[in-house]
């Protein structure tokens, strides 16, 4: 999804609270619910995606079939740090470097910061002001992965998405820390494979079996 103040949505302000974005995602997503779908969302993606399947089902539209995140603690636990978005310009980039999702080149470079400081300080700002409401569990799969290495989000933080769905639930972990989906993007696409494949052989027998 092609989120406001990214690429050429860059001229868009982007959001700072979460309800107005998962508002605005499930009415694109509407018109292409008839068909079965997944969502994968990696730290900030992994709450917006959460947060928008529980939207869809307080509308009476589907689940997803399958519900992937990653680098992001369970939604009911709270922040263990401090918040970031409004740190002074020097810390939050000192920060983001000791984070290593920024590039160096990027971060040495003011012109490009410019462009992007702005919008990574509404992205944290959108994490760091959520606030989790107590609902009943998702009766679909999560599947959450972790990076070995991610200094930030702990494996028991990660653990206890198992309490979010009714349904079995997968913890798997990646060589990397806590942008491992780069690092180890080859693995991670291997993983989202076998299980999209694992979700429409079951989606296949529930047909077969005249149960969907």
């Amino acid at each position: 999804m092609q989120l406001p103040g990214r690429e050429n949505r860059r001229t868009e302000p982007p959001f700072t609270r979460i309800q107005p974005l998962v508002t605005a995602l499930a009415d694109v997503v509407q018109p292409y619910l008839d068909i079965p779908f997944a969502f994968y969302g990696h730290s900030m993606g992994a709450l917006v995606s959460f947060e928008l399947a529980r939207s869809l089902r307080r509308q009476g539209f589907p689940l997803p079939k399958g519900l992937f995140v990653s680098g992001h603690r369970a939604p009911q636990l709270p922040a263990p740090h401090a918040p970031l978005y409004d740190l002074p310009r020097a810390e939050f980039l000192s920060r983001l470097h000791s984070m290593g999702g920024t590039p160096d080149d990027v971060l040495g470079n003011p012109e490009l910061m410019e462009i992007f400081v702005p919008l990574l300080r509404a992205d944290f700002e959108l994490c760091e002001t959520y606030q989790y409401s107590d609902d009943a569990p998702l009766d679909c799969r999560i599947a959450c992965f972790g990076g070995l290495e991610d200094p930030r989000v702990k494996p028991e933080d990660l653990s206890a998405w198992r309490a979010q769905t009714t349904v079995p639930f997968h913890l798997r972990f990646f060589p990397g820390a806590h942008f491992f989906l780069h690092t180890s993007k080859t693995l991670l696409l291997r993983e989202l494979g076998q299980d999209l494949k694992e979700i429409l052989r079951r989606l296949r027998r529930r047909v077969y079996s005249g149960g969907l």
